[in-house]
C-alpha cells in the first residue's frame, strides 16, 4: 500500500501498519522503530508516532518506555474472546440474511466463492483472505445493521492474525470453501437454521487451528493468560 501525499499521513500509516500486522508481515514480538518506519515510507516521525499510539490503543502494539515498541504477541485469551463475540453476532446476521437474501445476493456470494476457488488453486493466500473478508461482509450488508458490522469487524482484529497464519499451515482451503458453500446452499434453500449452523461450524474452525499453530509457532503466541476452561478445550481439540 502506497501513501497519498495529498491526504493526511497519520491515518494512512495506521492502516498500512495495521494491515501489515494482520497479514503477519510484521511478526508478533517484532520490534519496531519510528525512525525505520519513517525512512521506509519517506515520512517524518510524527505521523508514525501517532500511528504507534493508535495501534497501541487497538491492542496491536506494546510501547515500553526506554525499551522500545513491539508487535503484541497473539493472545490465545483475546482470540477466544473475540471469536466468541464474533460467533454470536455473525450467526445472528446469517440467520437474518437467510430470510432476507434475494437471488441477486446469492449470485454475488457464489461469485465470491468461485473466486476463492481460483485463489486457492493458485495458492494465493492473501487473495483468498481478502475474498473471505468480502464474503462475510457481503452477508452482513444484506441485514443492513451497521452496528453489528462494526462489532464483527472489531472482533476480526484479534482473529485475523491466526487466520492468516492458519491458511497455509493448519486449515486446508478446501475445508473453508466447503463451509462457505454450505452457507450459500442454505441461503438457496431458504433455511435460516441450516445457514446459522453452517456459519457456526465455519467460525469454530479457528478453535481446531489454534493448538496446532501454537505448537508450530510458540514464539508468536502468549498463552500465559489462557483461562483454565480454555486450556482444557484447546487440549481436547488438539
Amino acid at each position: 500500500m502506497s501513501l497519498n501525499i495529498a491526504e493526511p499521513i497519520a491515518p494512512q500509516m495506521i492502516q498500512i501498519l495495521r494491515q501489515a500486522i494482520m497479514d503477519m508481515e510484521l511478526q508478533p514480538g517484532q520490534a519496531l522503530s519510528e525512525n525505520d518506519v519513517a525512512r521506509r515510507y519517506g515520512v517524518s516521525r510524527q505521523p508514525v508516532r501517532e500511528a504507534f499510539i493508535k495501534l497501541r490503543e487497538a491492542g496491536l502494539l506494546q510501547i515500553l518506555p526506554s525499551r522500545g515498541t513491539y508487535v503484541v504477541k497473539i493472545s490465545v485469551r483475546e482470540v477466544l474472546n473475540a471469536r466468541f463475540v464474533r460467533e454470536a453476532v455473525e450467526c445472528a446476521i446469517t440467520r437474518s440474511a437467510a430470510e432476507l437474501i434475494d437471488a441477486q445476493g446469492i449470485d454475488r456470494l457464489q461469485a465470491i466463492l468461485d473466486q476463492q476457488r481460483t485463489a486457492a488453486a493458485a495458492a494465493d493466500y492473501r487473495g483468498f483472505q481478502a475474498l473471505d473478508e468480502g464474503f462475510h461482509r457481503e452477508i452482513a450488508t444484506i441485514v443492513d445493521c451497521d452496528y453489528a458490522v462494526r462489532v464483527m469487524e472489531s472482533a476480526r482484529f484479534q482473529t485475523d492474525r491466526v487466520r492468516a497464519l492458519s491458511l497455509p499451515n493448519a486449515t486446508p482451503l478446501g475445508i473453508l470453501i466447503a463451509q462457505h458453500q454450505g452457507v450459500v446452499d442454505a441461503f438457496r434453500e431458504r433455511d435460516p437454521a441450516k445457514a446459522e449452523a453452517m456459519m457456526r461450524l465455519h467460525l469454530r474452525e479457528i478453535l481446531s487451528a489454534i493448538p496446532r499453530l501454537a505448537e508450530q509457532h510458540p514464539e508468536l503466541f502468549d498463552q500465559s493468560d489462557v483461562p483454565i476452561h480454555a486450556r482444557v478445550m484447546l487440549a481436547d481439540l488438539g
